[in-house]
């Protein structure tokens, strides 16, 4: 069975859902019912930009313009991981070491995913290639942006018993040690929780995806696993290597807290 294609109308019916939704917010007065609908007008224009993007990137499969695409998601990742920061490291730093981690894990893992497991000729082909870092990329960002918002916060709330254990005398990596291992623990949670949950409490997207496309169900469980096990590495290196970054940025070298290493807290309002 082939794909059912869907029809300009058929979507309009599903963007009815999303309308709805954001008019029993706005009677709720929950005050998202806006940026809901901007949320979803900017998934469809951006969706619908990246499919021509994409489409004539398939056409062209130059490894050039594959570095050039896969450049401008790392560069946006690295903004996104920014802008969720609610007390984040002075000047751009965290842009930085969140571009820096994304760069050397969900990079790393994916051209290893491409070149030793996956195979396609030539490596860098596109259909593998983009849909693959992808989906590295995203949940890398998420697990990076959530621990070093943890961190960065459990810094400035404990700063006083921080301060207090480096004149005891305790190296600034024991110093900060728990806030280290809690801000890694929590950027690794969302992904350790979807491994858990596969196949009994949700149909991965990707799975998914594969068997609404036609291919068989067998298939779709072997790639999943594959890109399950692909983003948990990623997101893994990708956060120890964000939280060591940025707890080492907070003390200079004399192991002194450096507060003022971070930017005030940006307003929720």
């Amino acid at each position: 069975m082939g794909v059912v294609e869907l029809s300009w109308w058929q979507l309009a019916l599903a963007t009815l859902m999303i309308v709805a939704l954001a008019a029993c917010t706005h009677v709720a007065r929950l005050a998202v019912g806006r940026s809901l609908l901007v949320a979803a007008l900017r998934t469809v224009l951006q969706l619908a930009l990246i499919g021509l993007v994409l489409e004539a990137l398939f056409a062209t499969s130059a490894l050039y313009w594959v570095v050039l695409m896969a450049t401008a998601m790392l560069l946006i990742a690295g903004r996104e991981v920014m802008a969720r920061q609610q007390r984040r490291l002075n000047g751009a730093w965290t842009l930085g070491i969140g571009t820096f981690s994304m760069l050397l894990s969900a990079f790393t893992v994916t051209v290893l995913s491409l070149t030793l497991i996956i195979g396609p000729e030539p490596w860098y082909t596109p259909q593998y290639a983009i849909p693959l870092l992808g989906m590295m990329l995203g949940n890398t960002m998420t697990g990076v942006a959530l621990s070093l918002d943890r961190l960065t916060e459990g810094v400035w709330r404990q700063r006083a018993l921080i301060e207090g254990r480096l004149m005891l005398g305790q190296r600034w990596q024991e110093a900060v040690g728990d806030l280290r291992r809690d801000a890694m623990r929590g950027g690794l949670i969302p992904t350790i929780n979807g491994m858990a949950a596969a196949g009994v409490v949700s149909l991965p997207g990707m799975m998914t995806g594969q068997i609404l496309a036609g291919s068989p169900p067998a298939v779709a469980v072997k790639y999943q696993i594959l890109v399950m096990f692909a983003i948990t590495a990623a997101t893994g290196f990708g956060t120890l290597l964000a939280v060591t970054l940025a707890s080492r940025r907070l003390f200079d070298e004399r192991e002194r807290l450096r507060l003022d290493r971070l930017a005030p807290p940006r307003s929720k309002g």
